[in-house]
């Protein structure tokens, strides 16, 4: 029997299913050969280059040091609790390293999952409320557009909350769809909640509310406001609650001070104010598209026009536009704007831009797979640029360092953090940070020294263990066994009692030194030690 949609009518009669192109690839390869291609396509070069600094360093790290304390309940940066994003993409990505082992493939493994999952429900929604063939050119324009083959392959949140809302989205279009047919509907629009949740537990509140803007505009932009009930529906909330609460609601009960930091300021006011990372025009995200979609951008117009070859399939059309246009619009608002924020466009975007290509290409049918080839070429040189020319990573002093250090030596960061060591390093415990934590001015603006000290407002004791001040140094450095000190290629400048120490790897970006108490030039080790603050004058020391 037909389910019927609370608030909606059933039609008379369900809409005849578009008839398919038999020619098309996915015709005759099959739906899950297509998965399959996709995965593998997406997945060719993610373990191609070294994690680049400084979120893949930052969210990895979270991840292993998850993996290697066994503590899989609170996030932590340099052990201490890092309260930036939700926990899912570290419970993936440890998951991940645990069963394929400590490296960049595994690391990036859950990006790679969400852009897979995002290009099979597009595809899957379009074949079945469009047809074959558009369902096809948009899985192809969107995975050989270079925006979303680089975040397949980027070990951050933003493809995995982009693959969440995404395909929140297309469920509840589906289920809102098969409900006005007199189709079954329930289980789509419970796997739409599931899916808002499951962003939430990603990168907070945007996993639900983007999805509820999306297709609540949409229905009302479709003049159908009593398909609003099925945004409100009551099993679909207390499942909602069930798989997004228990972690919020566990977190809160350990750190009065936690809905106020992960809501409020991570997240209303990193929305409203300014004072983050990359202020940036509201116009910068319209550029920006442009090259992640390149060669296919160039068609825009093309789809943009209405007489285009899906202009029967007005909601489908309509719901896409709206999906562009609404997550475009928020994330045009703030004054923050990272490119990853518009990553859950690209869905919608390809599926407008393979209009285009189809409309103009109808005479001449060699032109996609031109485009495509060109694409994915475009695809394959950005992940090169980005290995060959990305930020330096730890990866080269790790390979060098590994063989000589002792379970007990200890890794001083000397007034930076190398996000990425203790992955490559495989530290098992935190490494000290030594830099000014009692000047209120080095703790200002978004960057490393404001996330660790705030993190050490939900642990103040393991905080005096891991955020040592300057004049603090003498006693770490000469406490009994090994130190590792990690620094700048300017640190001998500014710390002069650094040329006491062994030089052991200098590279543009970063230096090593190994620090032995034991060693002559460091006896007595009070006289070696003449450090200098961040703006290079000499500590006193007692």
């Amino acid at each position: 029997m037909l389910e019927t949609a609370p608030g909606i009518e059933t039609a008379a009669a369900a809409p005849r299913r578009p008839k398919r192109n038999a020619l098309s690839v996915a015709a005759f390869a099959g739906a899950p050969a297509v998965l399959l291609l996709v995965f593998g396509w997406l997945g060719v070069s993610a373990w191609f280059r070294q994690l680049t600094l400084p979120d893949e360093g930052r969210y990895v790290g979270v991840a292993w040091e998850m993996l290697r304390s066994g503590h899989w309940l609170v996030p932590t940066l340099d052990g201490l609790p890092f309260f930036h994003k939700p926990p899912l993409f570290y419970w993936m990505d440890a998951a991940s390293m645990a069963v394929f082992g400590a490296n960049e493939w595994a690391a990036r493994l859950p990006s790679l999952l969400g852009a897979t999952a995002t290009a099979w429900a597009l595809y899957l929604f379009l074949r079945r409320w469009a047809d074959t063939r558009a369902a096809t050119a948009a899985l192809v324009v969107l995975i050989t557009s270079p925006g979303f083959f680089a975040g397949a392959q980027f070990a951050n949140h933003d493809m995995l909350v982009a693959s969440w809302i995404s395909t929140s989205i297309l469920l509840a279009a589906h289920a809102l769809l098969s409900a006005e047919a007199g189709r079954r509907y329930r289980l789509a629009l419970l796997g739409a909640f599931a899916c808002a949740a499951l962003g939430v537990l990603t990168k907070g509140l945007i996993g639900a509310v983007l999805p509820f803007l999306v297709v609540a505009s949409w229905a009302l932009a479709a003049r159908r406001g009593r398909a609003l009930l099925l945004l409100v529906w009551p099993p679909g909330l207390l499942l909602f609650a069930i798989v997004c609460v228990p972690w919020f609601a566990a977190m809160q009960a350990r750190h009065e001070a936690f809905f106020n930091y992960v809501f409020v300021d991570q997240q209303f006011r990193r929305f409203a104010q300014g004072g983050f990372n990359n202020p940036q025009p509201w116009w910068f995200y319209l550029p920006v598209l442009a090259l992640l979609t390149l060669p296919w951008f160039a068609w825009i117009w093309k789809g943009v026009r209405r007489e285009t070859r899906m202009h029967s399939f007005a909601d489908v059309r309509l719901l896409m536009w709206t999906w562009i246009l609404v997550i475009l619009l928020f994330f045009s608002l703030p004054s923050s704007k990272l490119i990853g924020y518009i990553l859950p466009v690209l869905p919608p975007l390809a599926c407008v831009l393979a209009e285009g290509v189809l409309v103009a290409g109808q005479s001449r049918p060699r032109r996609m797979r031109l485009l495509a080839g060109i694409g994915a070429m475009s695809c394959l040189a950005t992940v090169l640029v980005v290995g060959l020319f990305g930020q330096t990573s730890a990866l080269p002093l790790a390979q060098s360092m590994r063989p000589l250090m002792a379970p007990d030596d200890r890794v001083v960061m000397l007034d930076r953090y190398v996000y990425d060591a203790s992955f490559y390093l495989r530290l098992d415990k935190p490494a000290l940070v030594a830099s000014a934590w009692s000047d209120p001015g080095m703790l200002t603006g978004d960057n490393w020294r404001k996330e660790l000290y705030d993190a050490s407002a939900f642990d103040p004791l393991r905080a005096r263990q891991v955020l040592v001040e300057m004049n603090e140094l003498e006693r770490v450095l000469c406490a009994p066994g090994i130190t590792w000190i990690l620094g700048d290629s300017g640190s001998v400048a500014r710390f002069p009692w650094l040329t006491r120490a062994q030089h052991f790897h200098e590279s543009a970006k970063l230096s090593v030194w190994r620090w032995d108490p034991k060693d002559p030039a460091a006896t007595p080790c009070r006289d070696s030690l003449r450090a200098g603050t961040t703006s290079g004058k000499a500590l006193s020391l007692p």
